[in-house]
């Protein structure tokens, strides 16, 4: 079969390039094309736009890019008419998905939706156009179920797919040594993959660690970010920049500061400590506080229904107030020890593991 898939940002590429792999094993003449990433273009696609070129970020810059964007979903439009695909696999991104899904629709073509849009957070109105224009639903957070049985739409849920990719993972043991770094234990910063969240918060998180000497700070780049764009922020301090290696970091870490997104629920299945930071543009932040209805920005606490992790938003993500969080999490046992077990049962609630195996057999099975 043709599979179609439209990821913007790169955890959807992650999640696309597993979920590739297992449609492989089910359908040996699968084609792929798709937006993503490298990650998505290993695993077999091709890419026919990167998501670096995807990702606009907050209502202030989606309003700049207003061109580009609908440009954009004019090509895709094209591109999807010439390319006759059998499914499209739509993944999150919803501004964008959402409307190729109607198109879809309007076209006679079958429509899943791979992890959904965080509709039960802001614009639950966007239900209306998922059941009219979605033939699957495929959910990944166990709370996503009742929310759309609420609205009388029937989904799957599959699990979440970190949990394979984590189990996956192989450990380098010479990372260290391969890194240049020495004995002293990591903290990792984990400060997002667009470059205007990374310009606002890494100086903050820079400014936080200043006094953990006794540690050695490694920021993780994300694989779609040039590593001379890191350099010019951290502006010769004593930092290791680490690109496209961020679960071999987190391994090796005794904390994490983490931007606000999937970064924070890999951190805790990696069962290290750590605190959230998220800082927006004045008019993005005022908007979303009129808008999003949950409690929390984390994926962890929101999946846990408490705080289980420390969120420190707009004005108080502040070095003081970071460092403070950071020292607690480092140096508290009790504190320590109520992270670890509250990862376990984190686990558990994310379903166990074949996340992508089962989201690939029901798009095989009913395409």
């Amino acid at each position: 079969m043709k599979y179609y898939i439209i990821a913007g940002e790169a955890s959807g590429d992650l999640h696309g390039s597993n979920l590739i792999k297992e449609l492989l094993k089910l359908d040996l003449q699968a084609t792929f094309r798709a937006w993503g990433g490298d990650l998505m273009n290993k695993a077999g696609a091709e890419i026919i736009k990167h998501y670096r070129d995807l990702a606009f970020m907050g209502f202030t810059e989606v309003v700049m890019n207003i061109k580009t964007i609908l440009k954009n979903i004019s090509f895709c439009k094209q591109d999807i008419l010439a390319f006759k695909p059998d499914v499209i696999i739509l993944i999150d991104y919803p501004g964008f998905n959402l409307r190729i899904a109607e198109f879809a629709k309007n076209n006679n073509i079958k429509v899943v939706y791979y992890i959904s849009p965080q509709i039960w957070a802001w614009k639950e109105s966007r239900i209306t156009k998922i059941k009219k224009n979605v033939d699957e639903m495929l959910v990944i957070l166990p709370f996503e179920k009742d929310f759309y049985a609420k609205h009388n739409m029937n989904v799957h849920f599959v699990g979440h797919p970190l949990i394979d990719a984590i189990q996956k993972f192989n450990e380098n043991e010479n990372f260290k040594r391969l890194n240049n770094l020495n004995e002293k234990p990591l903290i990792a910063l984990l400060p997002g993959s667009r470059k205007q969240e990374i310009k606002k918060i890494l100086p903050i998180m820079l400014e936080a660690v200043n006094e953990f000497i006794e540690y050695q700070l490694v920021v993780a780049a994300a694989p779609s970010v040039e590593i001379k764009f890191y350099q010019e922020i951290i502006n010769n301090r004593n930092v290791t920049i680490i690109q496209n290696d961020t679960y071999n970091i987190l391994k090796n870490s005794s904390a994490a500061l983490v931007t606000s997104g999937t970064a924070t629920l890999e951190t805790a299945l990696f069962g290290v400590p750590q605190v959230v930071c998220y800082k927006g543009g004045a008019i993005s932040y005022w908007l979303a506080k009129k808008l999003i209805r949950v409690k929390y920005i984390s994926l962890v606490n929101l999946i846990m229904d408490k705080t289980v992790v420390k969120e420190l938003i707009q004005d108080d993500c502040n070095p003081n107030k970071i460092s403070f969080e950071l020292h607690h999490i480092l140096f508290n046992k009790d504190k320590i020890l109520e992270l670890k077990t509250q990862m376990l049962k984190l686990k558990e609630l994310l379903g166990g593991s074949g996340a992508s195996a089962k989201a690939a057999k029901l798009i095989y099975n009913k395409s």
